[in-house]
C-alpha cells in the first residue's frame, strides 16, 4: 500500500491543466475555417459567374417546343427557328454507347485490382495504364481511334468512332472512383459472407458492389459529364450535320458541342448566338438530369441497414 501510494502522482490538490494553449488552438481553428470558407467561396465565383450568364442567355429559346423537337436542317446563322433534337439525339445516343462500353470494363478492372490483384505485378501493370489515360488529351485519344478506325481499317466517320474515343476518356475515372469506393467497402462484411461458406465472386457480386453502388454510380456519373461536353472527337471523327440521324453507324450525326462550334464564330449575329447559349444551357440540363436519376436510382438500390 505504501509503495502504490509512493508512485501515485502528487497534483497538490490542482487540476491537471491540459488547455494551456487552448486560445493558440481555437485562433487556429478559427483561421482554418475562415480560410476554407473563403477558398470554398472563390471558387463558387466563376461557377456562378457561368451558371447566370448560361441561363439568363440561353433559358428563353428552351421554353420553346420547337428546341426539343425539331432539327436546324435549312436554317442558316442568321436565320431564327428549329431546334437542338438532332443534337441532343446525337449526345445522348454518343454517351449511351460510350456508358455500355466503359462502365462494364471499369467496373471490372476496380474489382480485380481491389479484390484479386492486391500486390501482383499484373495489377500494377493496370494501376499504371489508367494512370496514362487519366493524363491523356481528348485530342489524342480521338486522333488514335482516327489512326486506327479510318487509317488503318479504312472505315468512314461516324457517331460510333466518337464514342471508342470518348471510352478512353471515361474509363480511367470510372475505374478510379469505383476502386476507391470498393476499398471503402469494411472487410467485416466480406469476412461476414465468406463465415457463412458463400464464394468470393458471390461476395463480390451480392455484398461488395451493392455496398458500394452508391460512390459507383456517382463515379460512372462524373465520367460522364467529362465526355459530354468534349469536342475534339466530335470534329474529328464525325461530321456535324444540322439533319436527325440516329444511326451511330451510318453519316455524320450532329452534337451539342458540335453544334455549339457551328455557330460560335458568328456570335455577333443575335440568332446564332442565341442558339449558341440555349445549346449551352441544354447540354448542362443533360448532365443535370442524369445525374439526378443515378442519384435515385443509387438511393433505392443501396443496400441499407436494418
Amino acid at each position: 500500500m505504501t509503495t502504490i501510494a509512493a508512485n501515485k502522482p502528487a497534483y497538490d490538490g490542482q487540476a491537471l491543466d491540459l488547455t494551456g494553449k487552448s486560445g493558440s488552438r481555437a485562433f487556429k481553428n478559427t483561421l482554418a475555417t475562415v480560410l476554407i470558407v473563403l477558398a470554398f467561396l472563390i471558387a463558387m465565383i466563376p461557377l456562378l459567374w457561368i451558371l447566370i450568364t448560361v441561363i439568363g442567355k440561353g433559358y428563353h429559346l428552351l421554353l420553346s417546343a420547337d428546341w426539343w423537337s425539331q432539327s436546324q436542317r435549312g436554317i442558316t446563322v442568321r436565320r431564327a427557328g428549329g431546334g437542338a433534337y438532332h443534337a441532343i439525339m446525337g449526345t445522348l445516343i454518343m454517351s449511351l454507347i460510350t456508358t455500355v462500353i466503359a462502365v462494364p470494363i471499369a467496373i471490372l478492372g476496380a474489382v480485380y485490382l481491389v479484390e484479386y490483384g492486391k500486390g501482383t505485378r499484373a495489377a500494377r501493370v493496370v494501376s499504371f495504364m489508367i494512370d496514362i489515360l487519366t493524363g491523356v488529351p481528348s485530342i489524342v485519344a480521338a486522333l488514335f481511334i482516327y489512326a486506327v478506325w479510318i487509317t488503318i481499317l479504312g472505315l468512314n466517320r461516324v457517331g460510333f468512332a466518337v464514342s471508342l474515343a470518348l471510352v478512353l476518356l471515361m474509363l480511367p475515372v470510372v475505374l478510379r472512383s469505383t476502386e476507391e469506393m470498393l476499398k471503402l467497402v469494411p472487410d467485416e462484411l466480406r469476412e461476414a459472407s465468406y463465415a457463412l461458406g458463400v464464394p468470393k465472386w458471390k461476395t463480390i457480386l451480392k455484398v461488395v458492389v451493392p455496398t458500394a453502388f452508391g460512390g459507383i454510380i456517382t463515379g460512372v456519373m462524373l465520367g460522364l459529364a467529362r465526355v459530354m461536353g468534349e469536342t475534339a472527337p466530335l470534329l474529328i471523327l464525325v461530321g456535324y450535320s444540322k439533319n436527325i440521324n440516329l444511326n451511330p453507324f451510318s453519316g455524320f450525326q450532329g452534337a451539342l458541342p458540335t453544334m455549339i462550334n457551328q455557330d460560335r464564330t458568328e456570335l455577333a449575329l443575335p440568332n446564332a448566338a442565341d442558339r449558341v447559349w440555349a445549346a449551352a444551357l441544354t447540354l448542362i440540363l443533360l448532365v443535370l438530369v442524369l445525374n439526378v436519376l443515378a442519384r435515385l436510382i443509387a438511393r433505392f438500390s443501396t443496400i441499407k441497414s436494418k
